[in-house]
């Protein structure tokens, strides 16, 4: 048997979602989802073109006139769940915020503010594999908001919300921040940005009322079927005004990355693109909880017995990634990991 979401009233939420390729990719106004099992209205009746995404519709229609559609009953539609693909089509650049949740900067032995960096990934499908690579793989359910036009500093917080998981390879993460200033945001690029690293939800929500709808949202990610993470949105200490404002003002800064140099995604009028995600950052309960006493202390004594050759918190995080990978304490292939949130949607990934 199949999940079950929760779908919002018409009248405090539009939730769309998008068939794959194969059947069809038509757009739907989801009404019920139930047993894997996604009833709704098809609205194909309404596109000018088959390319025509929810946002599209949105943009041209209008909030009203696509709930009057929707209401009417016309098109009715039912299909099993595996056969939806991203919801819209969404930008490959996307402005993320690290520890924006209290408790997760605690586990990670961080004491800092929020701070923000840009992700580079194209987002995947709800059953998308996630590959495992050779690093260490970490999961953080997120919230994300997108921008159906362009998103300029005086318009706040507007736009529909999408399930993420931003998927993180935490070694490359470790051998590339900034250890003295993890809050300059530099080495977070190099280890959120590989494909297959943000698989996205399958329903695309469009509230009346942005804040009113993210009040009563709680996050929850599990592994296996084991409970990893569970947690209010409203616990966050930036909002999304918040991270759209701070974005704005942090538009010109740059940074290092494997590919080069990195940016915020911003047009050249200074607006954030439509399409963009704006991720919120995750809750407690991420595999990586701080390099642990004791990786230090070995750490230490390997520096000291090579002669101080690397320095010294280099050798700690080697001596980290090491007894990580040789324990398979991350993510594994086989693993699948699964997001499922009232009124949002779903993920269940396998890693590969």
């Amino acid at each position: 048997m199949g999940h079950s979401v929760t779908i919002a009233p018409i009248a405090d939420a539009l939730t769309f979602a998008r068939l794959n390729a194969a059947s069809g990719g038509k757009v739907l106004a989801v009404t019920s989802y139930q047993n894997g099992r996604v009833a709704g209205v098809d609205l194909s009746f309404l596109r000018e073109a088959p390319a025509e995404d929810a946002i599209d519709l949105l943009n041209r229609l209008g909030h009203d006139a696509l709930e009057a559609a929707i209401a009417t009953g016309k098109a009715k539609i039912e299909v099993d769940a595996t056969e939806l693909d991203v919801p819209v089509n969404l930008s490959q650049t996307h402005i993320a915020v690290g520890t924006n949740y209290p408790e997760h900067a605690r586990e990670s032995a961080v004491n800092i503010r929020p701070f923000l960096f840009p992700k580079y990934v194209q987002p995947t499908s709800a059953q998308a594999e996630i590959p495992a690579g050779d690093g260490l793989l970490d999961y953080e359910v997120e919230l994300c908001l997108v921008p159906l036009a362009p998103l300029g500093a005086e318009q706040g917080a507007v736009g529909g919300l999408i399930l993420g998981n931003d998927v993180t390879d935490r070694a490359a993460l470790l051998r590339n921040v900034d250890l003295r200033d993890p809050q300059s945001g530099k080495g977070f690029t190099t280890g959120k940005s590989s494909p297959g690293f943000l698989p996205v939800g399958d329903l695309f929500i469009v509230p009346r009322d942005l804040d009113h709808f993210i009040a009563g949202l709680e996050l929850k990610l599990s592994v296996n079927g084991i409970s990893r993470q569970s947690g209010p949105v409203t616990d966050w200490i930036w909002d999304f005004a918040e991270i759209l404002k701070q974005a704005h003002a942090k538009r010109h800064v740059k940074w290092q990355w494997r590919e080069g140099i990195s940016q915020l995604a911003f047009t050249d009028s200074g607006a954030i693109p439509a399409r963009t995600l704006i991720m919120a950052g995750t809750p407690a309960g991420t595999i990586f909880q701080g390099v642990p006493k004791g990786d230090r202390i070995v750490g230490l004594l390997q520096w000291l017995l090579t002669g101080c050759r690397r320095p010294l918190l280099k050798q700690v995080i080697e001596r980290y990634i090491s007894r990580s990978t040789s324990r398979r304490t991350y993510l594994q292939k086989g693993d699948l990991v699964t997001i499922c949130v009232d009124r949002l949607g779903m993920l269940s990934n396998r890693i590969v």
